[in-house]
């Protein structure tokens, strides 16, 4: 194999811990290697010297790839391409995935960049890799973007693959025994049976960059990857990346009961909207349990209908949030539902709703969690002509898309006494909810515990009375408050309402 067919794909450092192999980069790698090309993956969470590995790599290769999500991914992706560009200028520098898709031209706007593959990359990139080992130009190759000349160029768009067109993910280039060292000795797969969602949420990239299309692997090959997976690399828990697994829910079910009949013990989780997972039965969701789901992500955002409409999500329904939390109970499934505050046109009035709901909800149902987070505006979504109009200023280069800090408050409408209100209000909920799972652990703390706190805590919830806060300066003083959650596996993001809010 020549040194000449070789591409270097890269994914950048990010916060927390990592949770498998980056999906993405298999994903492009796959067709690759089967067209006969050399591919090298350096993954920053498990490369301590990842920019000598590039540097090294990209001697003489073909392009560096790069995969870069919306926030602190970003800096490592331009670390990197500046670098590169400096030491080896002829290597092309290929920026790809949602955020590059998502404002192609902005990000080709930087000197170290060179093209931008939007969407769905694997052909796109195998073709531009087939016109580089030819020494052809790549310009016109169906979506992607370039700048000949200096001028920005995008050619049309690449008609989307049908994921079962697609071969498997190269899972045999991901090193497990390193991401197990580095996800505190679990063995974990990111897998994705699906992409893309039917709603149009505003606030939502996902309608974006798969527009509403959902494009989904046949269920018969899901369990075959899957268990097979599981076997070869003794994998302990699946993470499904889809963005809602069970749009078509038979064919969720149908996964399940393949995972079930495996035989295999493994541990799987996954991200869904409530209206889906209420259109299985109780036994349905049973089966979920027993094939092994341990967790389920619904990005719920709040119980106010009029929020509700704003965000475009009226396929969403209260009750659903009930039923979805008790149907999760029957199968000993966790939940964690997502909170969104601060979304444009919401009132306080919205708010006090949606804790008091959600606290009612977490006092029925042993198995539910939240996650809120204020309320981030992210590259491409629908809303952006109306935020601009309420005093919000959109990021233009790369560098800050960096500054910006996402995840945390940068609303112009939700600054001084409103914030600081908003603050406590949901320190209080999420004490409230810590402690009904604290006294479940240990019944014998139940009684004195809950008259001693959660009375007052479920008063100054119901009453919106939140001067004198002796509850939280109590807890505070014994142990953090869990403030985020991931939805997809449920674990603790981060400890402080402050970067919440």
């Amino acid at each position: 194999m020549l040194a000449k067919q070789k591409v270097v794909l890269f994914y950048p450092p990010y916060d927390g811990e990592p949770l498998s192999a980056p999906l993405c980069l298999l994903s492009l790698a796959a067709p690759l290697l089967e067209a006969g090309f050399d591919v090298k993956i350096v993954d920053a969470a498990i490369a301590p010297d990842w920019e000598s590995q590039i540097l090294r790599e990209v001697q003489g290769a073909l392009c560096l790839g790069i995969s870069v999500l919306t926030g602190p991914m970003i800096r490592g992706a331009m670390r990197i391409a500046k670098l590169v560009k400096h030491t080896n200028p002829e290597v092309p520098v290929i920026f790809g995935g949602w955020h590059p898709s998502l404002v192609p031209g902005q990000t080709l706007g930087e000197r170290y960049v060179d093209a931008v593959v939007r969407g769905q990359g694997d052909l796109t990139l195998l073709e531009i890799a087939q016109r580089l080992a030819d020494r052809k130009p790549f310009n016109d190759v169906a979506g992607v973007s370039t700048k000949p000349f200096g001028l920005t160029q995008h050619s049309p768009e690449r008609r989307v693959a049908l994921l079962d067109d697609l071969p498997m993910p190269a899972f045999h280039l991901a090193d497990f025994d390193a991401y197990e060292r580095s996800c505190n000795g679990v063995r974990k797969l990111a897998y994705a049976t699906s992409v893309g969602c039917p709603y149009a949420c505003n606030y939502c990239t996902d309608m974006v960059f798969y527009k509403r299309r959902f494009n989904a692997l046949a269920a018969d090959r899901v369990v075959r990857e899957v268990t097979g997976l599981v076997e070869r690399y003794r994998v302990d828990e699946v993470a499904m990346l889809d963005s809602n697994l069970p749009v078509d829910w038979r064919r969720a079910v149908e996964i399940a009961k393949g995972f079930l009949d495996s035989g295999l013990h493994f541990r799987w989780t996954f991200q869904a909207s409530t209206d889906f997972l209420c259109r299985m039965s109780d036994d349905d969701v049973r089966m979920l349990g027993a094939s092994g789901v341990t967790h389920m992500g619904f990005g719920t955002e709040s119980t106010s209908a009029d929020v509700l409409k704003l965000m475009n999500k009226r396929h969403q329904h209260l009750n659903e949030m009930y039923d979805t939390a008790r149907k999760a109970a029957l199968g000993g499934i966790h939940v964690t539902f997502n909170l969104i505050f601060g979304y444009p046109g919401e009132t306080e009035a919205n708010r006090i709703e949606t804790f008091r709901t959600m606290s009612d909800i977490a006092r029925q149902f042993w198995n539910v969690s939240f996650s809120p987070n204020i309320f981030t505006p992210y590259p491409g979504i629908p809303i952006w002509p109306q935020l601009k109009e309420m005093g919000m200023r959109e990021p233009q280069t790369l560098q800050e898309w960096v500054d910006l800090p996402l995840g945390r408050n940068v609303l112009p409408w939700l600054q001084g006494a409103e914030l600081a209100r908003l603050r406590r209000m949901l320190e209080f909920f999420l004490l409230n909810n810590q402690l009904r799972k604290a006294t479940s652990k240990f019944p014998g703390l139940r009684q004195g515990v809950r008259r001693a706190l959660g009375v007052p805590l479920r008063w100054r919830i119901k009453s919106n009375k939140y001067s004198f806060p002796w509850e939280l300066w109590v807890a505070k003083s014994l142990e953090r408050i869990v403030s985020r959650r991931s939805l997809l596996t449920g674990q603790p993001l981060s400890t402080g309402v402050g970067e919440v809010c």
